[in-house]
Order: C-alpha cells, then sequence, then structure tokens
C-alpha cells in the first residue's frame, strides 16, 4: 500500500515538473512575457489575452474561432477561480531545500508538510487536467489533428539528447 502511494505521488510530481517544463518552453517561445504578452492584472498572475487556455503559441497555430476564443475564456476563467484557494495554499505552505533546517530535525514534520503540498499539487494537476480536456472537447478535427502533430514533434525534440557542453580548450571569446 505504502509502495503504491509512493509510486502515485511519485508519478503525480513527475507530471508536475513535465507540465511546468512545457509551460516554460511555451513561455519561452513567445517572449518575456510567456503565452502571449503580459498578463492581465500585473505581474504575478496566471493566464492572458494571448495564450487561451495556456495553449501558447499553439492557440495561434490552431485558428481558434471567437467563439471558441470566448469558450476557453471562460473555461480558464473558471479553473483560475475554482483553483485560486489551492494555489494560496500551496504558496503559503512553503517548502524548499531550507525546510526542516534547524538545531533539531524532525522528520516527521518535514515528511507531513511535503505530504500535505504534494495532495495540493495533485489536486492542482487534476483541475489543469479536466480544463485542458474541456478545451479540447471544443476543437474541430482538423484543430485535433494539428495540436496532436506538435505534439509529437515536441515530443520528438524532448527525446533528443542535450547538446554537449562546449570543449575547455575552445577559445574565449568574450
Amino acid at each position: 500500500m505504502r509502495k503504491a502511494r509512493t509510486k502515485l505521488i511519485g508519478g503525480a510530481l513527475a507530471l508536475a515538473a513535465a507540465l511546468v517544463l512545457t509551460a516554460v518552453g511555451f513561455a519561452h517561445q513567445d517572449g518575456p512575457h510567456g503565452f502571449g504578452g503580459p498578463p492581465p492584472g500585473g505581474p504575478g498572475r496566471h493566464g492572458g489575452p494571448g495564450g487561451p487556455g495556456g495553449l501558447g503559441p499553439l492557440a495561434h497555430d490552431l485558428n481558434l474561432t471567437d467563439a471558441q476564443k470566448a469558450q476557453v475564456k471562460q473555461i480558464t476563467d473558471g479553473f483560475e477561480a475554482s483553483t485560486k484557494s489551492l494555489r494560496e495554499q500551496l504558496f503559503k505552505s512553503g517548502g524548499g531545500p531550507l525546510e526542516g533546517l534547524s538545531d533539531t530535525f524532525d522528520e516527521s514534520a518535514v515528511r507531513a508538510a511535503a505530504q500535505a503540498r504534494a495532495n495540493v499539487q495533485v489536486e492542482l494537476e487534476v483541475a489543469h487536467a479536466r480544463m485542458m480536456s474541456q478545451i479540447y472537447a471544443l476543437l474541430t478535427a482538423e484543430q485535433k489533428a494539428k495540436l496532436a502533430e506538435a505534439r509529437q514533434q515536441f515530443e520528438q525534440r524532448r527525446q533528443q539528447p542535450p547538446p554537449p557542453p562546449p570543449a575547455e580548450d575552445a577559445p574565449n571569446l568574450r
């Protein structure tokens, strides 16, 4: 039972990492503010008119209709509202590499705090997957095919090994 739970949490964290890396990749493709421009309400907010549903540049490539854009905005606004308390809870829970740093280490307290954060993260991932499923259901067959092609290309790039580091004896061009 404990092994299964550990595997589930590990898988959820791996999925979270993959989602974050995907989001970062899309954000870097679309300028310094990511997903199409500065977010509404100033820095630190999520969403934005340039990337409905967090689809980043794909939103443009899929040629969403105005009706689809409106529906996607409604779905993403609902997601933001429904997950606000979870995101706040995750932010307030802290954590990080210095957690538990004190004269006396309390492993059970650190584990409990990490487990609580993991549980919130799982709920956020489920909510995000639900949102993406709702957005996917809005797409036409042609848009779904384009998305599948983009996803395949992303996976192919992800499978490629990273480039080797520069040779140490290469001249410094600074």
